[in-house]
C-alpha cells in the first residue's frame, strides 16, 4: 500500500487553514497542522482524526526559521517527509498609510511574506529528496491594491513574485508552486474587519454578495477546494499560477 502524501498547512487552527487541512485529509493526505496557537492546532487535528484521517499538531511562528525547521522535523518524524506545503498563515493591520506604524508594517510583512519564504526554504530539502512536491502560497485580491492595506497589499504582491520565481527554480525537481488569491471569505478575520468598520457582519456580507458576480460571499471551503486541486496529481503541469477565488472577475 502506498503511504499517504504528507502535507503541512500553516495557520491551520481555524478559518481557511482549518478547512484546507480537513479537505486535504479527506483526500487522503496526512496533515501537519501548524499554528502559533497550540489549542486551535490540536482542535483542527482532532477534527481530522474524528473524520478518520491522520494529523499531527505543531506549534511554530512562521517568522522564526529555527521554529519552522523544528516543526517540519517533528512532522516528518510523526507522519513522514512533508511534500505538500500550504502557506496560509496571515495577519492584517489595516490603517491608512499615514497611520501605519513600523510595527504594523513589520508584523504584516513578517507573517505574510517572510513566513512563506522561510517555510518554502525549510521544506525544500524534503521536496528535492522525494523529487516531487506541491507548494501553494496564499496571495490575495488585495495584491492588486486596496485602501488602508499598504502593508498587506505589498506583502501579498511579494508573494506573487515569490511564487513565480520558485516555480521556475523548483520545477526541474518535480515541484509545482502556485498561489491562491481569495476575495471576500467569511472568517474571524473578516468579522474583525466588520467590527473595526462599525458595521454589522451579516449586513456587510450582504453588501459584498450584491457586488459579487455569483451573488454570494466566499466560504473557507471554497478556498480549500481550490488548494486541493493545485496540490493534486492532476495539476502537475500547473505552476507559477495565481488562482483567484473571488466569485467572479476582479473589478
Amino acid at each position: 500500500m502506498t503511504s499517504p502524501r504528507v502535507a503541512v498547512v500553516t495557520g491551520a487552527g481555524r478559518g481557511i487553514g482549518a478547512a484546507t487541512a480537513l479537505r486535504l485529509a479527506a483526500d487522503g493526505a496526512a496533515v501537519g497542522v501548524l499554528d502559533v496557537d497550540a489549542e486551535t492546532a490540536e482542535a483542527t487535528a482532532e477534527r481530522v482524526r474524528a473524520a478518520g484521517g491522520r494529523a499531527h499538531p505543531v506549534v511554530a511562528d512562521v517568522g522564526d526559521p529555527d521554529q519552522i525547521k523544528g516543526a517540519l522535523a517533528d512532522v516528518a518524524g510523526e507522519l513522514g517527509p512533508p511534500v505538500i506545503l500550504v502557506n496560509n498563515a496571515g495577519v492584517i493591520r489595516d490603517r491608512p498609510m499615514e497611520d501605519l506604524s513600523l510595527d504594523d508594517w513589520d508584523s504584516v510583512v513578517d507573517v505574510n511574506l517572510r513566513g512563506p519564504f522561510l517555510m518554502c526554504q525549510a521544506i525544500r530539502p524534503y521536496l528535492l529528496e522525494q523529487r516531487w512536491g506541491r507548494i501553494v502560497n496564499f496571495s490575495s485580491s488585495s495584491a492588486l491594491g486596496n485602501r488602508d492595506q499598504a502593508n498587506y497589499s505589498a506583502a501579498k504582491a511579494g508573494v506573487d513574485g515569490l511564487t513565480r520565481t520558485l516555480a521556475i527554480e523548483l520545477g526541474p525537481y518535480g515541484v509545482t508552486v502556485n498561489a491562491v488569491a481569495p476575495g471576500y471569505i467569511v472568517t474571524d478575520m473578516t468579522a474583525g474587519t466588520a467590527a473595526r468598520m462599525g458595521m454589522d457582519f451579516d449586513r456587510l456580507q450582504q453588501m459584498v454578495a450584491a457586488q459579487t458576480p455569483v451573488r454570494r460571499v466566499g466560504q473557507p471551503e471554497d478556498v480549500a477546494h481550490a488548494v486541493a486541486f493545485l496540490v493534486g496529481e492532476n495539476a502537475g503541469f500547473v505552476s507559477g499560477h495565481m488562482l483567484y477565488v473571488t466569485g467572479g472577475p476582479m473589478r
